[in-house]
């Protein structure tokens, strides 16, 4: 099994005025951060997050390490929130999901009400459970599902990475299987869709995950677009795992760009700002002939 296609998107919704998500798209690691925070602290405590996780993802190989990821992601925004007054009290979700594509099964670290889902078949299931104030009433009886998807108080969290000092990470392991579709998400996109909604964009979308995502961010903002809109998704599919993975990355509606890894990504740098041995060449041969002409001119004046 490996990953196949992935995508994601992001949008700043059609009420707020910047985005305050984060992603990371490191096959095999993806994640959503979404922040918190009065002024500009929440697009600054996601950030910080997601920037924790890039850094140490080639450390994450199990529930441990993944575990350790999220705590020193909360160190970061924890210790920035107390030496900025600006900042102060800042804090994000974090939903992570490791792919082990040799031993078929996925990784999650969870924190907050960012969501992950998991396509199988034609059924979709929440795999995370949100760490909110709605959710806990659902779960001890108080509210019903749908009751919860209206209460004014859907969006209170009780639990966040960076508001403490230390932090309770949900960190567990499902086992994958190729045909899987997983969808990393914040609550821009469930706060406007229910779940049949989703499902129904990820399978009229035939699973493709760039036409889905578009699909899936195009339909939160027809339905009123209250918050910043973040998708992650990537599917699994029969093979043996790539060592350098590239996906397809959906970066605007009708837009993809190709994402790599390792020496391919170095080697696309160097050719588009001409950095390679043979511009080198051309540019060293175009500086002689023109000093050549400047001695030239020179002794031509001189001699005159």
């Amino acid at each position: 099994m490996k990953i196949g296609r992935a995508a994601w998107l992001t949008d700043t919704g059609r009420r707020r005025m910047r985005n305050e998500d984060a992603y990371v798209f490191e096959p095999p690691l993806f994640a959503i951060a979404d922040g918190m925070g009065g002024a500009r602290a929440g697009e600054v405590a996601a950030g910080i997050a997601a920037a924790a996780l890039r850094d140490r993802r080639r450390n994450v190989i199990d529930e441990e390490s993944l575990e350790a990821v999220i705590d020193e992601a909360n160190r970061r925004v924890w210790e920035r929130s107390v030496a900025d007054p600006s900042t102060a009290g800042m804090g994000t979700t974090v939903t992570v999901a490791l792919v082990d594509a040799a031993s078929e099964q996925i990784v999650f670290g969870h924190v907050g009400d960012s969501r992950a889902y998991r396509l199988r078949g034609d059924g979709l299931e929440q795999i995370t459970t949100d760490h909110s104030l709605v959710a806990e009433l659902v779960q001890s009886g108080v509210l019903t599902p749908e009751e919860a998807e209206r209460h004014p108080q859907r969006s209170a969290i009780t639990r966040a990475v960076g508001t403490e000092r230390a932090i309770d990470v949900d960190v567990f392991t499902v086992p994958a299987e190729a045909g899987d579709l997983v969808l990393l998400c914040s609550d821009g996109l469930t706060d406007m869709l229910s779940e049949d909604e989703i499902a129904a964009a990820l399978l009229e979308a035939e699973r493709d995950p760039s036409t889905a995502t578009e699909r899936l961010v195009a339909a939160a903002n027809a339905n009123g677009g209250e918050d910043n809109i973040t998708v992650v998704l990537f599917e699994l599919v029969e093979g043996e795992p790539d060592p350098l993975v590239q996906e397809t990355v959906a970066t605007e509606p009708g837009e993809t760009t190709a994402q790599t890894t390792g020496d391919d990504r170095l080697a696309d740098d160097v050719s588009r700002h001409g950095a390679g041995s043979g511009s080198r060449l051309v540019s060293l041969a175009l500086i002689a002939v023109v000093l050549g002409v400047g001695v030239l001119a020179l002794y031509w004046g001189i001699s005159r």
